[in-house]
């Protein structure tokens, strides 16, 4: 793991970058000078990792920085990403000589702006450089919205002046919220009686001043002088030049630069904005009572409290220099009113006519001149510093000329009576205007009346002359038609145009098809009840997602259930295949970690479907179509779906389920696309992670359940991706949502009618599969014991049979922990991929997890492992934790500064309290249900305000899972059986213990 830091030094005006190394943590050299970091990257190391993260890293230059930071006796202490559980922590603060690349300002502000949002795998970026990263987004903020102005500094020991731009802002609160997040280590490098907001305020106000000048130095702003050049050039021009060049010294006699400065400061303090807590307000009000006129009314405001208006009026009949309004003293308020209606009146020059009279308060306007303020006055008055207050249904989508898809009959129903977004529906346009539908006749005659503002109904709307025109065409020509639901829904939900080119504003059904279409989109689905031959009781949401995915069944509609982790996606799935019984067979495509899973699941809750796995390398193709055809449901993996596509693609499946759908979250792999091609009349995506890094994501699974709904990709970037992940358009996130919302199921454990139906504690055991890798060694270990079992005996017997069972442990962990080898982890333990992906889906979601194993080797893998793969900061408690150390890393779980915790389950599973916790993972099982409860007290305790949900890992086809039945069968004796350790297994006869150990091939080793 490398580290990357930021500090800003206020002395020099540069940014200093310096790195840390889990690699160099670990590996800690005595040798090296005592004032030198022993963890930080060369400036070659350090050069390389910035060249990997943007290429801004080359405007840097090599340096070497003094910081004090926490250390021990005797080292630095290191970034929280690199805690080593051995490490004691920090006592003293102390000076270390670090190796930087150092950025002048413009350089620090391109670089820091440039970096990516999530760096790469091995990379983590420290809480110093995220938090500059801010306050170069913060600065940019500033700038494109022009907060600054032109002034002069003094020059620190000098009576002279420089040329400065500074911030201007009434927005303090920005600059205060952000330096209250100051990290510590960001003022490693600052005098201890320099603030934080002295830091952030130095950073924003050098790096604005720099980066307006560069900008306005490109411009050729200043033309050149003609003739011969004066002796002395004036202040006010010297001021202006000084404001665009490199060299931002004035000079000239001591007094005039003085007076220079006053007028200066004299100017700012008249358009400083907290020099003046009132400002004019105007609202617009529209006629009333029979009356044509417009209202603009003036008030002052006051700036630090929208609320506090006063009508020009009362200001009029204000005796004193002093206004006092809820307990706020304003100074002068007849002359600020005055002062600034005189401004505004620059802006919107109708002003002036009110300003004849001595007391203005007022100004009435005709329907032309208030849509004319509507439009161009109020936004430009409001972005120049003045109130406006205009009516609410102003920019309301809904005051505005548009039209309503009505779909007038049922479907064309064909085949088996289904729908699908394919099918084909007849509609017919209506205008609507507001929220008001009208008939074309009462359109014409309000259009005949060629005004931009009518009330219809009691609301006021907005017509368009050219909207009217195209409309009035468009009903004179077109006749009832017919389109795709997927092409109605698209319109209905406002995204499309309609054809006359204004906004579609809402959809209606027709006759039976409106209940089917109020179901769609309001969700008002009638129940359904639970399957009598399911297994188990599903709890009311789950009924509720039952209903669902039987509604869209029935229309051949594409669904996506998007619950959280843990709320049983898998069984609301199991409980429709039972609820819809038909001749065709389903296909469930899910991640080779969890086809074991499935095929317990069903076998459990579903013993009356007939499951069969389609994987490993004995798969039989040429029996395939005879094999399907005596099985209910078909698991299989994403490979295999690419692999063996064409055996697939003979079958029409009545369902296609993918589960962690967002493995066809790139639509152009081989794989995406074999899935894509196969037939099924119903397809169901499971998936709490619909959108992981981009919305390509979601097209692609949407794409899959509902073909075309969302349109090409091409499309879908272009309305959607765009507009929200670059520019972050509210307006098209909305659509986008209205759009997918009928078709995605998505509940949340903390939504209130899910908390309700949760108990406290959910247990869940977590079928994971065997790798060919585990598989063998397995089977080996297995093999080498039986061979010796029957020439021994007595304590040499049970110290076999304990080696052994040590070993399977071990092998169904990491086949790396069995060879106490630094060999790579990836890609070769079925239990800890599975334990990445649910991981990984519960850090999305904000979750916090503790990870229970048995051995401290173990743990350690596991730490390293999500530590690199997840960017995650993962603690790590043993045995061999010194006490100072353990008090350090529950306190950081516990202020929810590290997400994930790694405990053995000696020195973890009593006396504490990790109640920031709501996952707790068995990561391999201690065979004592006592034990394993009192580990998941750690977090299921008093102070736990969270549902807890416990995942109890089992490899499939092993020792771990014929124990976990044989605890399960007999729970309430299982104290006594097996008591507090393994003793009881070596009492048995070579015959059962063969039956317990030995690898049942059918579902383990795939």
């Amino acid at each position: 793991m490398i580290v990357i830091h930021a500090i800003w030094d206020t002395a020099v005006n540069q940014l200093h970058i310096w790195g840390e190394s889990s690699q160099l943590y670990t590996l800690h050299d005595d040798t090296l000078p005592d004032q030198t970091h022993p963890f930080s990257l060369s400036h070659e190391l350090l050069f390389e990792e910035l060249h990997n993260l943007t290429p801004s890293h080359g405007k840097g230059i090599p340096s070497q920085v003094l910081l004090k930071i926490p250390s021990t006796s005797d080292i630095p202490q290191a970034s929280p990403q690199l805690i080593v559980s051995e490490r004691e922590q920090a006592t003293c603060f102390n000076s270390w000589e670090i190796p930087s690349i150092t950025f002048d300002t413009l350089a620090a502000f391109d670089f820091l702006l440039s970096l990516p949002v999530h760096p790469p795998h091995s990379i983590a970026f420290g809480s110093s450089l995220r938090f500059w990263v801010e306050a170069a987004k913060l600065c940019l903020t500033f700038t494109i919205k022009q907060y600054f102005i032109p002034t002069v500094r003094e020059i620190q020991g000098d009576t002279a002046l420089r040329a400065s731009w500074e911030l201007f802002v009434d927005e303090e609160d920005h600059i205060s919220s952000l330096s209250e997040m100051m990290p510590p280590v960001c003022r490693a490098i600052s005098s201890e009686h320099t603030s934080p907001r002295d830091i952030v305020f130095h950073f924003l106000s050098n790096t604005l001043d720099a980066f307006v000048r560069k900008s306005l130095s490109n411009e050729n702003i200043i033309p050149s002088r003609r003739g011969r050049h004066p002796k002395f050039i004036p202040l006010p021009e010297q001021w202006v030049t000084a404001l665009i060049s490199d060299d931002s010294s004035l000079s000239g006699p001591e007094d005039e630069l003085h007076s220079l400065s006053i007028k200066i400061f004299t100017w700012i303090q008249k358009i400083n904005p907290e020099s003046t807590p009132l400002h004019v307000c105007f609202k617009l009000e529209p006629p009333d009572n029979g009356n044509n006129d417009w209202i603009l009314s003036f008030h002052l405001q006051a700036k630090k409290d929208r609320s506090l208006l006063v009508p020009a009026q009362k200001i009029w009949k204000v005796k004193s220099d002093v206004f006092t309004l809820l307990y706020h003293k304003f100074e002068n308020p007849q002359e600020r009113l005055l002062a600034d209606l005189g401004r505004s009146s620059q802006l919107y020059p109708f002003i002036e006519a009110s300003l004849k009279k001595s007391h203005p308060t007022h100004l009435k306007l005709t329907v032309e001149q208030a849509y004319h303020f509507l439009r161009q006055s109020a936004p430009l008055l409001s972005q120049s510093g003045f109130g406006v207050l205009l009516p609410p249904w102003w920019k309301n989508p809904a005051a505005q000329i548009g039209m309503k898809l009505k779909v007038k009959n049922p479907p064309r129903v064909e085949g088996s009576g289904k729908l699908g977004i394919q099918g084909i529906v007849a509609y017919e346009w209506r205008v609507a205007i507001g929220n008001n539908e009208v008939s074309f006749e009462e359109f014409k005659k309000l259009t005949d009346l060629k005004i931009p503002l009518v009330k219809i109904r009691g609301q006021w709307v907005e017509l368009h002359t050219q909207d009217i025109e195209k409309i009035i065409t468009f009903f004179k020509t077109h006749t009832t038609n017919e389109m795709s639901l997927g092409d109605a829904l698209r319109l209905g939900l406002g995204q499309g145009q309609s054809p006359v080119g204004v906004p579609v504003v809402d959809i209606e059904g027709e006759g039976a098809f409106k209940e089917f279409l109020n179901t769609l989109l309001h969700s008002t689905i009638t129940p359904v009840d639970q399957p009598p031959a399911f297994n188990g009781t599903l709890r009311p949401y789950q009924l509720r997602g039952l209903s669902w995915l039987s509604f869209l069944s029935r229309h051949n509609l594409g669904a996506c259930l998007a619950d959280d982790m843990g709320l049983g996606k898998t069984i609301q799935v199991i409980a429709l295949l039972l609820n819809n019984p038909n001749p065709n067979p389903t296909l469930v495509i899910c991640p080779t970690s969890v086809v074991g899973n499935w095929y317990k699941e069903i076998k459990r809750f579903a013993p009356s479907l007939r499951a069969m796995i389609y994987h490993g390398t004995d798969r039989k193709a040429d029996t395939f179509s005879s094999d399907v055809c005596n099985h209910d449901v078909i698991i299989t993996t994403y490979s295999l779906a690419r692999i063996d596509a064409f055996q697939f693609s003979s079958i029409e499946w009545e369902y296609m389920i993918l589960d962690e759908a967002q493995k066809i979250k790139n639509p152009w792999t081989q794989r995406a696309q074999a899935i894509r091609n196969l037939k099924a009349r119903n397809r169901i995506a499971l998936t709490g992670t619909p959108v992981e890094n981009r919305l390509s994501e979601l097209w692609s699974i949407i794409d899959f359940l509902n073909r075309g709904y969302l349109g090409t990709q091409k499309e879908f970037h272009k309305k959607f991706a765009l507009p929200i992940e670059k520019y972050h358009n509210t307006h098209h996130s909305e659509a986008l949502k209205r759009l997918v919302q009928p078709f995605v199921l998505r509940r949340l454990k903390t939504d209130a009618s899910i908390i309700k139906d949760l108990p406290e504690k959910m247990e869940m055991k977590v079928f994971c599969n065997l790798t060919e890798e585990q598989a063998t060694l397995y089977e080996a270990v297995v093999q080498e014991m039986l061979e010796k079992i029957d020439d021994s005996e007595g304590i040499q017997r049970k110290g076999l049979i304990l080696s052994t069972l040590m070993k399977l442990k071990q092998i169904c962990n990491h086949p790396a922990q069995f060879f106490h080898d630094s060999s790579t982890l990836h890609h070769r333990s079925g239990k800890l991929a599975r334990l990445k992906e649910m991981i990984e889906e519960a850090l999305s979601e904000g979750d916090r997890a503790l990870i229970f194993t048995q051995f401290q080797e173990m743990g350690t893998l596991i730490q390293f492992y999500l530590q690199e793969q997840l960017d995650c900061e993962t603690l790590f408690l043993h045995g061999g934790t010194p006490q100072k150390q353990r008090e350090t890393l529950i306190s950081r779980f516990q202020e929810h500064k590290a997400p994930l915790f790694v405990l053995s389950l000696k020195a973890g599973g009593l006396g504490l309290n990790l109640t920031a916790a709501n996952h707790v993972f068995h990561f391999d099982r201690w065979w004592n249900p006592a034990v394993e409860d009192q580990a998941t007290d750690r977090a299921y305790r008093i102070g736990q305000r969270q549902n807890v949900q416990v995942h109890k890992f089992v490899c499939i086809g092993t020792v771990e899972e014929r124990i976990d039945e044989m605890i399960e069968q007999k729970k309430a004796l299982a104290q006594e059986i097996i008591g507090t350790g393994e003793a009881w297994i070596t009492e048995m006869s070579t015959h059962d213990l063969k039956q317990i150990i030995q690898l049942r091939k059918e579902i383990g080793g795939l």
